[in-house]
């Protein structure tokens, strides 16, 4: 098949009917049909050779090129598509074939003077090939396949930007449990995992779903979907409150048990308007149409408050709590609840405690008011008996000291004398004693915990870094931090503990001086301290970048 007058119409035509039916760039399967026809030149001409094609966007005519670059004598390689500059001589004349032309940076060349340059190129029509059956074929793969790129990249262009929404599609067929869904110009996938619980659907059934991913992949774009996603719930909830779209009400968290249970919480910005009441709806019309939209997930709406106890409460409805216990440095929180109320607070399988930590953010520890008054005798217990063998006293003072809130024995031997003359029966001369024993104690130990240090092999180095007691040095050594430069080796969680979150739970990490009571801005102090020390980090670098991130935020909050 030759390229002649009579089909050169017809390029464009079917150009254009191939651009509407897949929707894309007429521009772009002319592309491809130019690179289909100079594959097939190559294969006439030889695949060395540079051809290349190209289609008048008006005629429909095909113009087929051999191109060849001037290029310096030592990187000659391709004698087909490159000449040096002694080989390109006799071709760079002012008297060329009407079907030949020189280039120097993408304009004809004028000037012939000068002699042929490095990067000239030297461009020359050949006559147009017959197309065999296999060059056809050929050629079609490739249109083929450059319309195929084409689709997915406005298929792409198309979904990108419509991560985060909604979107309704058509049931095509079931995959090993997944969903495959049209969605009008492409397809979408809803895994198995993605799928509330019981919801089964047939070829052609209507289904709304969470564009939750969309993805550039070798294979065309990939869409996800979700139907379990927190997400999903909040967007319903926006179509259903016309408050929340206006941004009068805002939706602050949701946690979910994907058809069985959800809580949302939601704040308004608006004193006349009351969250809550807003998202139920008048006789609870909008919360329904998001509950049967999931199936007949119960959902609790409940008001956000910045003070995490308060809000914690309202997230246990309808559990009473009796007493909040807050650890933010631990992330934790103590909930105390009436005996009775025990099992409506954890719910059935765990469900509301966990429903309301994925909500806070928080690990909830529930206990029982017996519980909790079986825990703070023991402590009460345990401090007495403290009292008692360290400094010498009966039962009854020992309590005394424990019921006025001394936890201690730094805290008895360096609080301030009057706090120790309110305890009833303390003079003056009794609280100075019970601070000498306190004193004597606590020096006593921080000898014998240096004297183990030593034995452990601690150099002077780390025993006279400031900030660390002998108890600390002691623990820091039997963890084999023996010398400064190991401790500054340390990362700051190492020292001071934390929690990290693996498949969606919390898990402690114990610090080597958790027990110390040093908080993580203590230990990251103490660490980079010692490193400025042993050389490590210059001072004037940290300030520097400290006054860079200042900047940094200020102008954040400048643009804000």
């Amino acid at each position: 098949m030759a390229i002649t007058s009579a089909n050169q119409l017809e390029l464009l035509q079917t150009a254009e009917a191939v651009a509407r039916e897949k929707m894309i760039d007429p521009g772009l399967v002319v592309e491809a049909m130019e690179e289909s026809l100079a594959r097939a030149a190559k294969s006439r001409y030889g695949a060395e050779m540079d051809i290349r094609v190209n289609i008048d966007r008006k005629t429909g005519r095909a113009t087929f090129t051999r191109v060849r670059t001037v290029v310096e004598d030592e990187e000659l390689e391709n004698f087909q598509a490159e000449f040096s500059k002694e080989s390109a001589k006799p071709y760079f004349e002012p008297e060329q074939k009407a079907t030949a032309m020189w280039l120097r940076d993408g304009q004809p060349i004028t000037d012939f003077t000068t002699g042929p340059q490095i990067g000239d190129i030297f461009q020359e029509e050949v006559p147009p090939v017959e197309m065999g059956r296999i060059a056809a074929q050929s050629a079609k793969q490739v249109i083929l396949q450059k319309v195929r790129e084409a689709e997915r990249d406005r298929q792409y262009e198309e979904f990108k930007d419509r991560a985060g929404t909604i979107i309704n599609g058509q049931v095509k067929r079931e995959e090993y449990g997944n969903i495959i869904v049209d969605v009008g110009r492409g397809e979408a996938i809803l895994r198995r995992n993605e799928k509330i619980g019981r919801e089964s659907y047939r070829p052609n059934d209507r289904i709304r779903c969470y564009i939750k991913d969309v993805r550039r992949e070798a294979r065309g774009p990939q869409i996800f979907l979700s139907r379990t996603a927190p997400e999903f719930m909040a967007e319903l909830f926006k179509m259903e409150v016309p408050e929340i779209y206006d941004g009068i009400i805002e939706i602050k968290a949701v946690a979910r048990d994907p058809g069985s249970r959800a809580k949302i919480a939601v704040i308004s910005y608006d004193g006349g308007i009351d969250p809550v009441g807003a998202c139920v709806g008048m006789r609870g019309s909008r919360v329904q149409a998001v509950v049967n939209e999931l199936q007949g997930e119960k959902i609790d709406i409940i008001p956000w408050n910045e003070d995490v106890p308060t809000f914690l409460v309202n997230a246990l409805q309808p559990a009473e709590v009796s007493k909040v216990v807050l650890d933010e440095d631990a992330g934790k929180i103590e909930v105390v609840v009436p005996d009775e109320q025990l099992s409506l607070a954890i719910g059935r399988r765990g469900q509301n405690v966990r429903l309301a930590s994925q909500l806070t953010g928080l690990d909830i520890d529930i206990m029982t008011e017996e519980e909790e008054s079986a825990r703070r005798q023991k402590e009460f217990e345990e401090r007495t008996k403290l009292f008692m063998d360290t400094l010498d006293l009966d039962e009854f003072f020992a309590q005394l000291l424990v019921a006025e809130g001394f936890t201690n024995l730094e805290e008895v031997g360096y609080v301030e004398l009057d706090e120790l003359l309110v305890i009833d029966g303390v003079d003056e001369d009794t609280a100075g004693e019970l601070q000498t024993r306190a004193r004597e104690h606590l020096e006593a130990q921080a000898k014998a915990a240096l004297e183990r240090a030593r034995e452990l092999g601690v150099q002077d180095s780390l025993v006279e870094f400031e900030g660390l007691t002998p108890q600390m040095i002691e623990a820091l050594a039997e963890d084999d931090v023996k010398t400064l430069e190991d401790f500054a080796t340390c990362a700051d969680w190492e020292l001071a503990g934390g929690w990290t979150t693996q498949n969606g739970e919390r898990i402690k990490d114990d610090g080597i001086l958790e027990k110390f009571e040093v908080s993580l801005e203590e230990a990251q102090n103490m660490v980079m301290t010692a490193r400025i020390q042993l050389g490590w980090v210059d001072p004037a670098e940290l300030e520097a970048d400290a006054a860079e991130g200042e900047d940094g935020e200020l102008t954040e909050e400048a643009e804000a």
